[in-house]
This record gives structure tokens, sequence and C-alpha cells, in this order.
């Protein structure tokens, strides 16, 4: 097995829970080059994938074929109005910084912004919104290499647009992503700290109230941080250096890394812990522009599982994962976080056709946790959730059929699209089946 230079090369995920040694790495700088990539592949009887940043805690993106990495295929193909194209590796991070240059802006995106375009649309990628869905909602047309080396566009209208939006990589190579843009924003973001019963009481009204709601609840207390950002007017108030570091470096990272580190040597401390983090929850404002807002600073490692549930399924599901906590007495540092999202038409979106509520529960990487995301996944199941595609989870394809409306179109166009699986992996077999 080689990679380009002949030396064996071991992918990892940014989490460190998910690895491959393909036989060979490309990092194509061209379409020309996928679909060499492609055909090659499919002429030698093996498969491809294309890999982002590895921001994925499934296994999405491995492979034991040829695995393409997209470092040179970045930047801006084009502008036109309110459309901007993009190449399928370029860093969300640098989008947001070329967007703003010419005053524009996506209408919302997830607080991490290292993943390729292509790698967070393909696996659902979020934010949260009331009115503004994920980045797949914000697409305008799609460019992908197919499986017999043919290069396809897709634009609104057509089944491969709404399939291969979040398309798992499982219908094609993506080369190019168009965007839907709008001039640029600012945002006002409050943050607070609220009771965990006064939320449960109040949430329609506090998703109604915000163009976007985001909390995280501290396990072992009743306390949430409650972040709520809205369009402003302005004039901008940034927070200062010294405030962005406090909030977003030294307690958000450096604080909590810490506080992570301690409750895995003792974890009876852990719910103190909690309780100090709470204490020290305070509220804050400012008004920034859009993406600075939107995002967030993550090193701290974890994993991560969060389920995709229908809206009005959001506090029995809350409370239950709750008192699931405290009924095993389980050690939780990490906060378990909240998102909404208004319906998608992209097929395999986890907000296909519903407004959709998230939670998400994360455990420090060096201490996994299998029986707490196992606990969380049999009540957010027995809600008709639906499972993150590049976050943990043990559903199949048995499962998923029933609550994808469009799981059966999806799967018959992959069966047209790719026969061979030139394309799959043993994470698509589970998910999306064999046959």
């Amino acid at each position: 097995m080689i990679s380009s230079g002949g030396v064996l090369v071991t992918f990892a995920n940014w989490a460190r829970n998910q690895s491959c040694t393909p036989a060979e790495v490309r990092t194509p700088a061209s379409v020309e080059d996928v679909v060499s990539a492609v055909r090659d592949a499919a002429a030698s009887g093996r498969r491809v994938r294309m890999v982002g940043t590895g921001h994925s805690f499934t296994g999405a993106a491995l492979t034991d074929g040829i695995m393409l990495r997209p470092g040179a295929l970045t930047g801006i193909r084009s502008w036109a109005g309110d459309r901007v194209t993009v190449l399928a590796g370029t860093p969300l991070r640098v989008l947001n910084e070329l967007l703003d240059e010419r005053g524009l802006a996506l209408a919302n995106m997830g607080d991490i912004t290292e993943q390729t375009v292509a790698g967070a649309i393909q696996t659902g990628t979020h934010g949260t919104g009331r009115d503004s869905g994920g980045l797949a909602d914000q697409v305008a047309e799609l460019e992908l290499v197919l499986a017999d080396g043919s290069v396809a566009t897709a634009g609104p209208g057509e089944e491969l647009f709404d399939a291969a939006r979040v398309g798992l990589g499982a219908l094609g190579v993506l080369t190019a992503v168009a965007f839907r843009v709008e001039p640029a924003f600012l945002l006002h973001n409050r943050r607070r700290e609220l009771p965990l019963g006064e939320i449960l009481g109040s949430l329609d009204a506090l998703t109604s109230e915000n163009e976007h709601l985001d909390f995280f609840w501290l396990p072992h207390t009743d306390a949430c941080l409650v972040k709520t950002n809205n369009r402003s007017a302005g004039p901008a108030r940034p927070p200062s250096a010294f405030r962005h570091w406090l909030d977003n470096v030294f307690l958000e990272n450096t604080v909590f890394g810490a506080a992570c580190a301690l409750g895995a040597r003792f974890p009876d401390l852990i719910p103190r812990i909690n309780a100090v983090s709470a204490a020290a929850l305070g509220d804050s404002e400012s008004v920034d522009t859009s993406y600075k807002i939107f995002t967030a600073r993550r090193d701290v490692r974890f994993l991560e599982m969060e389920y995709a549930v229908p809206r009005e399924h959001l506090a029995q599901a809350l409370r239950e994962t709750r008192d699931l906590i405290e009924r095993m007495d389980w050690k939780i540092t990490f906060p378990v976080e909240v998102r909404v999202t208004p319906p998608s038409d992209a097929w395999l979106s986890t907000a296909y056709g519903r407004p959709s509520a998230y939670i998400a529960c994360h455990i420090y990487r060096p201490t996994p946790n299998p029986a707490y995301f196992e606990g969380v996944e049999e009540i957010m199941t027995r809600l008709g959730g639906r499972p993150h595609w590049g976050k943990l989870h043990t559903r199949d394809a048995s499962y998923l059929s029933k609550v994808y409306p469009r799981f059966a179109d999806f799967t018959a166009l992959r069966d047209r699209l790719d026969p061979g699986r030139v394309f799959g992996n043993e994470y698509l077999d589970r998910v999306l089946g064999v046959s």
C-alpha cells in the first residue's frame, strides 16, 4: 500500500476515534484530476473517497482505496450577484473571510469553521435558526464527478440536487458548490444564564422570539448558558480583545479543558466542578459581523452524538435525558447542547420535512462513555430522532429508512449512479444498506 511519494499514510480524524490506511492518497488540483482518480479506481476495482478536515466522528470519509485530499481544490471559481461558486476543498473559515471582503455573508452556519465546504454539506452540518436552515439549504447548485467519470451539475428542481446536497459522498465526489449569499449583516449576541426548568417551560417563546437560539445545559445542575443571535442595524459593538479572549479562549477552552482533565482523574468531583462552572456563568452582549458571532473555538477534544427530533418533542427529550443521567449516576462534564432549524427539502437532511430540534451529547475524549450515548440514543429514536451523519450513532438502514421519507428514493438513485459502489465504504454499507 502506498501514498503519494511511496510513503504509507494513515488518516485519523480530529477526535482520533476513526482512522484508515488508504492504498493511495492523491491531492487533486482540478476537476480533471478527480475524474482521473474516479476512473482509475473503477478500472482497478478499488473505491475512492474525498476526505475533508476530519471533523466527522463517524467513519464517513474512510477508505481502503484511493483517498482524495482536497487541499489544492480550493478558492472561489466565480462571483455572480447573490451567488458564489466555491471549490469543494475550501475551508468554511476561508469562505467567510472572502465573502466578508466583498460585503457578503451566508445566512446561517454552524459554529466550526475548519471543515471544507464539501465535507460540511455532505454530512448535513447545520447551525441553529428559526427561519434559516443549514448549509445544504443555502446551496444553489452542485458540481460532482459521478462513478462513470462524468461531471454533472445539479440545481433546484432536479432529483440529484435534492439528493446530493446531503449525499454522504455516496452519489459522487463533490468538486464545486454554488451558495446563495446576501449582503453582510450584524448580529446582536446575548449570553445569559437561565434555569433549565424555566427554559423547558418557555421553549416556544424562546424559539419564536429569536432568529438563532443555542443553549447549553450543564448536567448535575439546573443551569443553562443561553445564546441568542438576532440581526441588528448596528452600530457594531464587538467584544473587546480581552473579553473575546476571556470568554472564547480562556474560559471555554483553557479552563474548561482543565476542568475536564480534573474530572477525568476524579469523577466524583464532576458535579461540584459543574456547579462551579454554573456559578461562573455571566451575562454579556455584543454586536458583530455575523460569521464572527456564529462561530466558536473548540480546542478540547471530545466525542459527540447528536440527534434531530421533531421540535414538538424537544422538552420531553431534554427531561428524559436529564432524568436518565441522574438515574444512572453518570458523571458528565460536557454540557448538552440544543439548537433548532426549520424544515429542509434535502432528502437526507436531518431536518427533512419537519421543524427540528437538535440535542447534542459530548464526552471528553480520554474518558469515553458508550453507555451514556446508548441511553440517550434510545430516548431519541423512540421520539423519531434522526442521527447526525457525521456524529456517533448505531443506527442502520433498517431504522433510517423509517425516519427518512425519501430514503428509498435516495438509495434507488445511488443504485443507478453507482451500481459498483465505487464510492462505498463500511459506514455507507451500514447506513444505506449493502444491496
